[in-house]
Protein backbone atom coordinates (compact mmCIF):
# COMPACT_ATOMS: atom_id res chain seq x y z
CA UNK A 1 0.00 0.00 0.00
CA UNK A 2 2.89 2.49 0.94
CA UNK A 3 4.25 1.94 -2.95
CA UNK A 4 1.27 3.37 -4.43
CA UNK A 5 0.67 5.96 -1.55
CA UNK A 6 4.44 6.82 -2.86
CA UNK A 7 3.33 6.48 -6.50
CA UNK A 8 0.67 8.40 -6.71
CA UNK A 9 2.72 11.31 -4.68
CA UNK A 10 4.97 11.27 -7.12
CA UNK A 11 2.45 12.07 -9.91
CA UNK A 12 1.35 14.96 -7.44
CA UNK A 13 4.83 16.34 -7.71
CA UNK A 14 4.70 16.20 -11.49
CA UNK A 15 1.75 18.68 -11.22
CA UNK A 16 3.02 20.75 -8.57
CA UNK A 17 6.36 21.10 -11.01
CA UNK A 18 4.00 21.93 -13.91
CA UNK A 19 3.14 25.03 -11.13
CA UNK A 20 6.72 25.46 -10.57
CA UNK A 21 7.37 26.28 -14.14
CA UNK A 22 4.56 29.09 -14.55
CA UNK A 23 6.01 30.77 -11.74
CA UNK A 24 2.99 29.67 -9.63
CA UNK A 25 3.70 28.12 -6.14
CA UNK A 26 4.56 24.67 -6.72
CA UNK A 27 1.10 22.72 -5.18
CA UNK A 28 0.16 19.90 -7.20
CA UNK A 29 -3.41 17.53 -6.55
CA UNK A 30 -4.43 14.23 -7.78
CA UNK A 31 -7.69 12.29 -7.28
CA UNK A 32 -7.81 8.21 -7.50
CA UNK A 33 -10.44 6.28 -7.85
CA UNK A 34 -10.33 2.48 -7.95
CA UNK A 35 -6.48 2.90 -7.94
CA UNK A 36 -6.90 4.72 -11.14
CA UNK A 37 -5.74 8.69 -11.53
CA UNK A 38 -9.04 10.35 -12.89
CA UNK A 39 -8.38 13.97 -12.42
CA UNK A 40 -4.85 15.90 -11.63
CA UNK A 41 -4.36 19.95 -11.35
CA UNK A 42 -1.86 22.33 -9.71
CA UNK A 43 -2.30 25.90 -8.96
CA UNK A 44 -3.02 28.35 -11.29
CA UNK A 45 -4.08 31.36 -8.98
CA UNK A 46 -0.84 33.51 -10.95
CA UNK A 47 -1.86 32.56 -14.49
CA UNK A 48 -5.70 32.88 -13.94
CA UNK A 49 -5.63 35.99 -11.74
CA UNK A 50 -7.66 33.88 -9.34
CA UNK A 51 -7.55 32.84 -5.45
CA UNK A 52 -9.68 30.14 -5.85
CA UNK A 53 -7.63 28.39 -8.58
CA UNK A 54 -5.68 26.23 -6.38
CA UNK A 55 -4.85 22.49 -7.06
CA UNK A 56 -7.48 20.52 -5.08
CA UNK A 57 -10.10 23.02 -6.47
CA UNK A 58 -8.85 22.35 -9.87
CA UNK A 59 -9.11 18.92 -9.39
CA UNK A 60 -11.88 18.47 -8.00
CA UNK A 61 -13.80 20.36 -10.61
CA UNK A 62 -12.15 17.83 -13.08
CA UNK A 63 -12.99 14.35 -11.25
CA UNK A 64 -16.92 15.80 -10.90
CA UNK A 65 -16.56 16.57 -14.22
CA UNK A 66 -15.21 12.86 -15.13
CA UNK A 67 -17.78 10.75 -13.03
CA UNK A 68 -20.80 13.69 -13.76
CA UNK A 69 -20.86 13.92 -9.97
CA UNK A 70 -20.32 16.70 -7.26
CA UNK A 71 -20.05 13.78 -4.71
CA UNK A 72 -16.30 12.14 -5.32
CA UNK A 73 -17.41 9.39 -3.36
CA UNK A 74 -14.65 6.64 -2.88
CA UNK A 75 -12.32 9.07 -4.12
CA UNK A 76 -8.75 9.38 -2.72
CA UNK A 77 -6.72 13.15 -3.06
CA UNK A 78 -2.87 12.86 -3.06
CA UNK A 79 -1.55 16.93 -2.32
CA UNK A 80 2.17 17.89 -2.07
CA UNK A 81 1.22 20.67 0.79
CA UNK A 82 -1.34 21.07 3.22
CA UNK A 83 -4.66 22.21 2.04
CA UNK A 84 -6.25 25.54 3.14
CA UNK A 85 -9.12 26.37 4.86
CA UNK A 86 -10.59 26.41 1.36
CA UNK A 87 -9.75 23.68 0.22
CA UNK A 88 -10.59 21.31 3.39
CA UNK A 89 -14.03 22.83 3.12
CA UNK A 90 -14.39 21.71 -0.80
CA UNK A 91 -12.76 18.04 0.16
CA UNK A 92 -15.35 17.79 2.63
CA UNK A 93 -18.30 18.92 0.77
CA UNK A 94 -17.29 16.65 -2.70
CA UNK A 95 -17.27 13.80 0.00
CA UNK A 96 -13.81 12.43 -0.50
CA UNK A 97 -13.22 9.78 1.31
CA UNK A 98 -9.35 10.06 2.37
CA UNK A 99 -6.48 12.78 1.44
CA UNK A 100 -3.01 12.25 1.84
CA UNK A 101 -0.70 15.27 1.90
CA UNK A 102 3.08 15.46 1.54
CA UNK A 103 4.59 18.37 3.44
CA UNK A 104 2.45 20.75 6.37
CA UNK A 105 2.07 24.21 5.57
CA UNK A 106 2.44 26.46 9.12
CA UNK A 107 0.83 29.24 7.75
CA UNK A 108 -2.62 28.44 6.12
CA UNK A 109 -3.04 24.57 6.69
CA UNK A 110 -6.17 23.84 7.98
CA UNK A 111 -5.35 19.98 8.52
CA UNK A 112 -3.56 20.49 11.61
CA UNK A 113 -1.23 22.93 11.36
CA UNK A 114 -3.22 25.92 12.00
CA UNK A 115 -6.53 24.73 12.13
CA UNK A 116 -8.23 21.26 11.71
CA UNK A 117 -11.20 21.43 9.94
CA UNK A 118 -10.89 17.31 9.58
CA UNK A 119 -10.75 16.14 12.99
CA UNK A 120 -12.11 19.37 15.11
CA UNK A 121 -15.37 20.00 13.64
CA UNK A 122 -18.25 17.93 13.18
CA UNK A 123 -18.92 17.36 9.41
CA UNK A 124 -21.91 15.54 7.78
CA UNK A 125 -19.01 13.89 6.03
CA UNK A 126 -15.47 12.39 7.88
CA UNK A 127 -12.01 12.58 5.57
CA UNK A 128 -9.26 10.07 6.54
CA UNK A 129 -6.55 12.07 6.89
CA UNK A 130 -2.70 10.73 6.33
CA UNK A 131 0.50 12.89 6.25
CA UNK A 132 3.67 12.88 5.56
CA UNK A 133 4.32 10.88 1.92
CA UNK A 134 7.64 11.90 0.06
CA UNK A 135 7.72 14.80 2.75
CA UNK A 136 10.99 15.75 1.92
CA UNK A 137 10.32 15.54 -1.76
CA UNK A 138 7.26 17.92 -1.48
CA UNK A 139 9.13 20.24 1.29
CA UNK A 140 12.14 20.65 -1.17
CA UNK A 141 10.04 21.22 -4.10
CA UNK A 142 8.52 24.52 -2.24
CA UNK A 143 11.98 25.80 -0.41
CA UNK A 144 13.55 25.69 -4.11
CA UNK A 145 10.70 27.66 -5.70
CA UNK A 146 10.63 30.22 -2.78
CA UNK A 147 14.69 30.44 -2.61
CA UNK A 148 14.83 31.48 -6.11
CA UNK A 149 11.55 33.61 -6.07
CA UNK A 150 13.51 35.86 -3.37
CA UNK A 151 16.73 35.55 -5.70
CA UNK A 152 14.65 36.86 -8.35
CA UNK A 153 13.02 40.00 -6.65
CA UNK A 154 17.19 41.21 -5.77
Amino acid sequence: MKKDQEKFMKEALKEAKKAYDKLEVPVGAIIVRDGKIIARAHNLKETKLDTTKHAEILAIQKASKKLQSWRLLDCEMYITLEPCSMCAGAIINSRIKKIYIGTLDEKTGAAGSVLNLFEDYQFNHKVDVEKGILKDDCEKILKDFFKELRKSKK
